[in-house]
């Protein structure tokens, strides 16, 4: 059986997808090469923040973080590699991180509707379009062109 052309739309997916990618991976690489300036008593003698909280504590959050962008970094890359590359394991991660995206935004709209954050226009807003723009995905994934891609759909028999 012949490999199906890659559609557009996983294309421009995956793009974005490796951009997210790359910034995840260079916010990371800034995160865990600052860390270690500041464990090392990198003093901030005008900033609260440096009075309220230890330069070591703070070094081990920065590492922490950094440690955690480059592996989401790092998963978003190999993501977009299964995406271009038609892997069934790439369809499914996807549908699940949208869902997950989705069920964070829907939270998080609820949580600022009731007031909690104090700009709420913006994060209004922001939630909305993210809720939107994975559900247009989730809808695209699961055309039946695109779930065909991926191997998802099972061939139908001529009679």
């Amino acid at each position: 059986m012949q490999k199906q052309s890659r559609p557009r739309g996983v294309s421009i997916i995956a793009i974005l997808i490796i951009i997210t990618g790359v910034l995840s991976l260079l916010l990371g690489i800034g995160l865990v090469v600052i860390g270690p300036f500041l464990m090392n008593g990198l003093q901030t003698t005008s900033s609260n923040l440096g009075s309220q909280i230890e330069p070591q504590i703070l070094g081990i959050i920065f590492l922490v973080f950094g440690a955690i962008w480059l592996a989401l970094g790092v998963a978003n890359l190999v993501m977009a590699y299964g995406l271009l590359k038609g892997m069934g394991w790439a369809w499914t991660i996807s549908i699940i991180v949208l869902f997950i995206g989705i069920v964070i935004d829907i939270v998080s709209l609820s949580i600022t509707s009731v007031g909690v954050f104090s700009n709420t226009g913006s994060n209004l807003l922001g939630n909305i379009v993210g809720i939107g723009i994975s559900a247009f995905i989730v809808y695209y994934l699961y055309r039946p062109h695109v779930k065909a891609y991926f191997g998802k759909t099972i061939p139908m028999r001529s009679t």
